[in-house]
């Protein structure tokens, strides 16, 4: 499995991406495997402030819906407009078209304490 090593993760199998104060948000490769094939990712949290761990929105698979959660306190911003027509590339392309949120981060200190790629691959060991 593929886990970039500029990018941070969380325990929920969130990815992280920070440039300045402005975080790119997905999920992991390993996620997109558990669920199967994105069908459908909703994120209804568009200019809300939330804390770290909220529920930003779903991700919704053939097999399951699973939540999505926040890695940083912060504001969502955007939602990937491609994932409206084509929410496979989640599955395609995890890290690159399938990021789902941008999020204005709340501490941008916050993301260092996050998970880097070899604490979570020795997580899913």
């Amino acid at each position: 499995m593929n886990f970039p090593a500029n990018l941070r993760y969380t325990k929920d199998h969130e990815w992280i991406s920070l440039d300045g104060n402005v975080a790119t948000i997905g999920i992991t490769d390993y996620a997109q495997r558990e669920l199967g094939d994105i069908v459908f990712v909703e994120v209804d949290t568009i200019g809300q402030e939330l804390e770290a761990g909220a529920v930003f929105g779903t991700v919704e698979a053939v097999k399951t819906v699973s939540d999505l959660f926040l890695p940083v306190a912060g504001t969502i911003t955007e939602l990937n407009p491609d994932l409206q027509n084509s929410p496979e590339s989640v599955n395609s392309d995890p890290y690159g078209k399938g990021w789902m949120v941008r999020m204005t981060v709340k501490n941008p200190a916050d993301v260092e304490e996050l998970m880097d790629a070899a604490a979570y691959a020795s997580l899913l060991a």
